[in-house]
């Protein structure tokens, strides 16, 4: 089986590069050739690329301003070469590669993962663009498609208001994690050493693209009234600039929280699993995700979080008591906080329940068959016609 995936491939694109990752390596273990097509500005690093797989990497055009991932190459080259693909896996919405294949007339079958790009609050972000965008392309679009995958039942549901209908072809397949990667966990202090924070201090990781959606705006606030009760704190903001930093900087800078907040940039490899192994918990009050990987992978490494129940699988998390769940709102933020920080054996329950969740339900190995198993199928079917 030939794979095309189209997506976003840097390290500033946040899940989804992790996403493919993991998936391409199941994908070539049971004997799929695997191709990312991505579109890349000047400055932008390439993702880890997975072994025995092929990037194809075409730059975007200055139109990609108005238009996501505008690039007339990749639109010659779907023209002339999508057909030599058995499945094309498009990751996300409203942007100009992703319907490329269409736009072309490419046969081949084609799966949409949705990301989380239909929820209300991507849909109120950019709502008069994504209007005429839907009108023109993306409701046709998904409509016609071989397969769309979602994460949980809030996104099918998503779907569902969406095109006003319930598709045939919709499979709930979550995301995934290579739960292998993370056997060994780094010493305890390596990252507490390199960026000069006290033994004593309790560290709240926030990791994630330092964006508005992720809930900034409210855990911010929050903080700062914790700090007047539990000094001994320090948040770290750790991921890329996604058009939040400026604002975070003028919160830190107007309420004095220079001392108590410490703003490291985008981590990974070793610095980001040291990390998680001296976070004392990890926070993401976000707003809208489609399947939070940073979320899996500070269940996995069985660190106490404080989420929203938008992260992707807030259900889930739930159900097995496997995280702190708040509202998004700075009152139940703060609260949840102080709950964590004066509670230590509640702690302890929530890391070890979000170990046992991950291992149970997440590991790439099982839903990266299940995904598998769908392209098979629908690669020997005829498309859904409306």
């Amino acid at each position: 089986m030939k794979i095309l995936n189209i997506s976003g491939y840097t390290w500033d694109f946040g899940g989804p590069p992790k996403i493919i990752y993991d998936h391409a390596e199941v994908q070539i273990k049971l004997g799929a050739e695997v191709t990312i097509l991505t579109a890349i500005s000047k400055g932008q690093t390439l993702y880890s690329i997975p072994e025995g797989a092929k990037v194809i990497t075409f730059k975007r055009h200055w139109f990609a301003k108005f238009w996501a991932e505008f690039s007339p190459e990749i639109y010659h080259w779907m023209k002339e070469n999508g057909n030599n693909y058995d499945i094309i896996h498009i990751h996300g919405l409203w942007n100009f590669a992703s319907i490329t294949p269409y736009l072309t007339g490419v046969k081949s079958a084609k799966c949409i993962t949705i990301h989380g790009m239909l929820d209300k609050w991507s849909i109120k972000h950019g709502y008069l663009k994504k209007k005429i965008f839907s009108l023109f392309f993306q409701k046709s679009i998904l409509k016609n498609t071989d397969l769309i995958q979602v994460n949980n039942t809030d996104e099918e549901e998503d779907v569902f208001k969406f095109l006003g209908f319930k598709h045939p072809n919709l499979k709930i397949i979550p995301n995934g994690m290579n739960i292998n990667n993370f056997s060994k966990i780094p010493e305890k202090g390596n990252f507490r050493k390199k960026f000069l924070i006290p033994d004593k201090t309790k560290i709240i990781l926030f990791l994630s693209r330092i964006n508005i959606k992720k809930g900034l705006d409210l855990l911010l606030p929050a903080f700062k009234d914790i700090i007047k009760q539990h000094p001994d704190c320090q948040l770290v903001i750790a991921g890329s600039d996604d058009g939040y930093l400026e604002e975070t900087k003028e919160f830190i800078s107007k309420n004095q929280l220079k001392s108590y907040i410490k703003i490291v940039g985008m981590l990974t490899g070793e610095d980001k699993m040291s990390a998680f192994a001296d976070a004392d918990i990890f926070v993401l009050p976000s707003y809208s995700e489609g399947f939070s990987i940073a979320t899996l992978e500070a269940l996995i490494m069985g660190v106490p979080s404080l989420l929203s129940d938008r992260v992707g699988f807030g259900e889930s998390i739930k159900t097995h008591n496997a995280a702190h769940i708040v509202e998004l709102s700075v009152d139940s933020i703060k609260k949840g906080l102080e709950k964590m920080l004066t509670d230590e054996e509640y702690c302890t329950t929530i890391a070890k329940n979000g170990v046992a969740l991950v291992k149970n339900k997440y590991d790439i190995e099982l839903v990266g068959k299940q995904l598998f198993t769908e392209f098979e199928k629908v690669k020997n079917e005829s498309s859904y016609q409306k």
